[in-house]
């Protein structure tokens, strides 16, 4: 007997089946097209995959302190025991069931002795470019579940190619891990899909993922609340929907994730409460700097889509897809309402643009396809075999690639890669026993900290906690406004001074003559047997000054 999955009245695919009595084999038809497509997708995700390793090792670059600080730090805290936990996680508006994720990797390399300096730097990595082929692949699954393989093939290109995904998709952020489980998510949900269409979906696996994808990042809300309700506006079944649904899935996830916190924290948290006090109801990220309400529109993802910009504008327009095109809108629009403003907030959405940038050269492709098929009718039947790029598709082809690559490079493996270059020195010189203790004169949070260093030595950055004060300067501001009079300020609280001092060069001339006196020298660049260096860090300038450079003053240097 054949079984085939159908669509229920409600959209959940996981509903009836179709029975067809008689010959109890499948079809060899249907049996070889399954295989193929299982084959297809192993092959594509194998393709993705190969390609965000290769894309985790090329990113030498620091750009956000959460990648570092709200997972890698904590997950190293939780299996090492040693850590550093920002304010956040002393509110508890941080869940850890992102960090377990890495803490699950690195208690692996723990226990096989893989936990050296250069595996602890690459692994996380390395793990999310895990991740983030799972999202290439579902990103290709659902252009075509929606438009068909060829614009699939095309908005995979369109992800691989693009800038910004290069350089942030393999990043620990959990931004990065909601973006796989946005895309994923989006591909079980039937309100999404054409109903005309004919294939199977699982509206549970939807609202598992979706939850999970809150779970981790409570804003992810923003998204799932548009599908949600898109999904219950649809459905004939709406009861169903929300009473033996929604209700139950989202109860079992927060009931997981509470417990997880409660095991954590020691006490009960309800994070997504929290979240929801500081970041909405009270605007505490703005102490972190604001934008203008158009910054999204204006420049932020105009910035992540940078090239593919007008051919996104162009997919939208001619697909016609409203529902998707709106989930672009309405995150951009509900983020646009906060005043801190971050690239990375609204990376979710950017795979769904990049699949319009896919529809459209896609309709490029297809429009040279029709006018070569038509000089006969027995062509015409032909056309989806007829592989001709115009000059038109070359070119959009190439301006892509040339646009996006060298963006993607420059930004991966030279804009601010001195951070982790220090780091990952004074990783290794603090496993072979050269490093006492650490001191970070520079914006706090600057650099990783002891899940890249992976040896349990003092060190000491300048906090930037927000003041329950309204106004208060926090040490980090009054470090930037007067370098000297904070270093002295903590050197009188000295027992004894650190064993190196790490710096951006555009503090470093106005601490020289502090840093000589009390006996610290700068590495020669000539003496391979040194063990501080210069490291270059920025063309460009970053956040306040230009700094060009991260320089390590050491004072276990003979001579």
């Amino acid at each position: 007997m054949e079984i085939r999955k159908r669509k229920n009245a409600d959209g959940d695919g996981d509903g009836g089946a179709t029975v067809n009595s008689g010959d109890d084999r499948i079809p060899s038809s249907a049996s070889s097209k399954s295989s193929r497509a299982t084959r297809s997708t192993r092959r594509i995700f194998l393709l993705c995959l190969a390609f965000r390793v290769v894309n985790a090792l090329l990113i030498q670059t620091y750009f956000n302190p959460d990648e570092h600080w709200q997972s890698l730090e904590v997950a190293h805290r939780t299996v090492f025991g040693y850590g550093y936990l920002t304010w956040e996680w002393k509110r508890g508006i941080r869940s850890y069931l992102h960090p377990m994720l890495f803490a699950f990797l690195y208690k692996v390399l723990h226990l096989t002795g893989l936990d050296t300096p250069y595996v602890m730097s690459k692994a996380p990595r390395l793990m999310q470019s895990v991740f983030s082929a799972f999202g290439d692949l579902y990103l290709y699954k659902l252009s075509d579940a929606l438009y068909g393989e060829n614009v699939a093939t095309w908005s995979l290109f369109c992800q691989l190619a693009n800038w910004f995904m290069f350089f942030c998709m393999n990043r620990t952020f959990s931004n990065c891990l909601e973006t796989v489980l946005t895309i994923m998510g989006i591909y079980y949900w039937p309100c999404i899909r054409d109903p005309s269409k004919d294939y199977p979906v699982n509206r549970k696996w939807g609202l598992v993922i979706a939850a999970l994808a809150c779970a981790i990042r409570p804003t992810s809300a923003i998204i799932w609340l548009y599908v949600g309700t898109l999904e219950l506006f649809l459905t004939p079944s709406k009861v169903k929907f929300v009473v033996l649904e929604v209700i139950p899935v989202g109860s079992l996830v927060l009931g997981f994730t509470c417990l997880l916190d409660r095991l954590m924290y020691g006490s009960w948290v309800i994070v997504p409460l929290n979240f929801l006090k500081f970041n909405f109801l009270s605007s505490g990220g703005d102490y972190y700097g604001t934008h203008p309400w158009h910054w999204y529109f204006s420049q932020g993802f105009l910035v992540m889509l940078f090239t593919f910009t007008p051919l996104s504008i162009a997919g939208i327009i001619k697909s016609k897809d409203k529902k998707l095109s709106a989930l672009v809108l309405w995150v951009l629009t509900v983020y646009s309402l906060l005043g801190h403003k971050e690239f990375r907030f609204v990376l979710p959405v950017l795979p769904i643009a990049l699949i319009f940038s896919g529809y459209a050269l896609a309709q490029i492709e297809a429009s040279v396809s029709s006018l070569s098929s038509i000089t006969t009718k027995k062509q015409v039947s032909r056309k989806k075999h007829i592989v001709k790029w115009s000059p038109k598709l070359i070119l959009s082809v190439l301006f892509l690639l040339v646009t996006n690559v060298p963006m993607a490079l420059y930004m991966s493996l030279f804009h601010q890669r001195g951070t982790e270059d220090a780091m990952n020195y004074l990783s290794e010189e603090a496993y072979k026993g050269r490093v006492k203790s650490i001191l970070f004169l520079m914006p706090c949070h600057s650099t990783p900290y002891y899940s890249t260093l992976h040896s349990n030595i003092p060190m000491l950055f300048l906090d930037c906690t927000p003041s329950e004060e309204k106004g208060k300067l926090d040490e980090s501001d009054r470090f930037m406004m007067d370098p000297l009079g904070i270093v002295s300020e903590l050197a009188g609280n000295w027992s004894e001074p650190p064993s190196h001092i790490v710096m951006f060069a555009s503090e470093e001339r106005k601490l020289r003559d502090f840093i000589i006196q009390h006996s610290f020298r700068e590495a020669r660049t000539f003496d391979f047997n040194s063990n501080v260096k210069r490291f270059f860090h920025a063309h460009f300038k970053v956040d306040r000054d230009l700094q060009s450079s991260v320089v390590v003053y050491s004072n276990n240097i003979e001579g």
